[in-house]
């Protein structure tokens, strides 16, 4: 189980919260509003409370700009608190239009449910799941969304939805302002989130809803439609937006989405994504984004010129262990160090390998580089998982290793390697 001692030490005697939970968000900097303050606080301060966060499967993992929700849950359990991880099983047959340039792309069922088992992976590593009362839980809100009927839905709970509100909403206008279609499918999403919260509320007891400032909307409309419907009083908190020094969207580069979870993303790439952090954004997202204590971050964020580096290595490490796991961590760090950092005295330690035409076959890298003394030995070798191209194991014998600007480290168990070079 996940300790909050270490967190609550953290709060400040002249905090301006009585809840461990809201001095943790506030310390760390999730809190961009809150619908009623001092109740919420009130209540935390006095019991634990169940909050949830929704994530629509539209790929088959989350990039790293939804890593800000994920560590608002893991806060909300180190502080004592119960979270909940809802996947939009249901409503990811809808699509968010909030603030999208145009409607997104409708999926099967079989790929939201693909989708949602590669997505699940990742919360284990930031969340204990079980059945106590502060541990995680994950639902599906195609379990009551799905069973619906559209006439009984519309009378018991349309008529207390307003058309003239809802098109008030910030993620609403910028579409029709733009004169960008906005079809009546995308506009049922916010009364489908909406009723998530209510299903919650009556299944879960969940008391508090936290998302992106992009969701503040909809979550209004949960929070209105529960007291109404139910006389129950609901909460919701957003984070701000996160960008980057240079006003860059967080998680946006330019190879594209760094995706959360190793299929889709080397763990040397998500570590190098973290390690290429601005100067100025060093001490933001080490509060964010890892669980070192605020005073250790405030030392590192003081560090200025080259030493301001090993404060991103340490972000880099530190983040990554969080969702790759620490040896993936430690295994990337190396890779970096014998890559960049010794250049061409680490190049001159370990057998180097240039590849003519951006791509060498696995057995042939293995062979040429003298880690396998022969094919069968390599295909063996291969077949046993021994083999790992920048510390991803790679089973298929036929793999044809890509080589672009960056070394690619080879290796054959834990402490034979060699360098790809183009």
């Amino acid at each position: 189980m996940l300790s909050a001692r270490h967190f609550s030490q953290m709060c400040s005697a002249m905090s301006q919260y009585k809840s461990d939970l809201l001095n943790l968000l506030d310390e760390r900097g999730y809190i961009h509003q809150i619908t009623d303050a001092s109740s919420l606080d009130a209540l935390a301060a006095r019991q634990v409370v169940p909050g949830y966060i929704g994530f629509d499967p539209t790929a088959p993992s989350l990039h790293v700009g939804s890593m800000v929700q994920i560590m608002l849950l893991r806060r909300l359990q180190q502080a004592g608190h119960k979270p909940i991880v809802l996947m939009g099983g249901g409503t990811g047959k809808v699509g968010d239009p909030s603030f999208k340039d145009e409607a997104r792309k409708l999926m099967t069922v079989e790929t939201i449910n693909s989708n949602i088992a590669s997505i699940k992976t990742v919360f284990e590593r930031f969340l204990t799941f079980g059945d106590g009362p502060s541990d995680a839980i994950m639902l599906d809100n195609a379990e009551w969304l799905d069973a619906l009927e559209y006439l009984p839905f519309l009378r018991d709970y349309g008529q207390h939805f307003s058309v003239n509100r809802m098109l008030s909403f910030d993620s609403v206008k910028l579409r029709l302002d733009r004169e960008q279609s906005l079809s009546f499918l995308e506009f049922n999403y916010m009364i489908l989130q909406a009723y998530d919260f209510l299903e919650l509320s009556r299944r879960e007891a969940c008391r508090l809803q936290m998302g992106g400032s992009d969701q503040w909307g909809n979550i209004v409309n949960g929070i209105e439609l529960s007291r109404r419907v139910d006389g129950t009083e609901v909460f919701g908190v957003t984070t701000p937006l996160i960008t980057t020094a240079d006003g860059g969207k967080m998680g946006k580069t330019a190879a594209g989405a760094v995706w959360l979870n190793e299929a889709q993303l080397s763990h040397f790439d998500y570590w190098q994504f973290w390690r290429n952090t601005h100067d100025a954004d060093v001490g933001k997202f080490l509060r964010l984004f890892t669980d070192l204590p605020l005073d250790e971050i405030a030392r590192l964020e003081k560090l200025q010129g080259s030493e301001i580096n090993e404060a991103k290595k340490i972000l880099a490490n530190e983040a990554t262990a969080l969702c790759r796991g620490r040896e993936a961590a430690e295994a990337a760090a190396e890779t970096a160090r014998l890559t960049f950092e010794e250049g061409a005295a680490a190049a001159a330690d370990l057998p180097t390998i240039t590849v003519t035409g951006g791509e060498i076959g696995l057995v042939a890298a293995l062979t040429q580089s003298g880690l396998a003394a022969s094919g069968g030995e390599a295909k063996r070798k291969i077949a046993e998982g021994a083999v790992r191209i920048d510390d991803e194991p790679i089973k298929d014998a036929t793999y044809m290793v890509a080589v672009g600007d960056a070394p690619v480290k080879l290796s054959l168990g834990k402490k034979r390697h060699a360098l790809l070079v183009a």
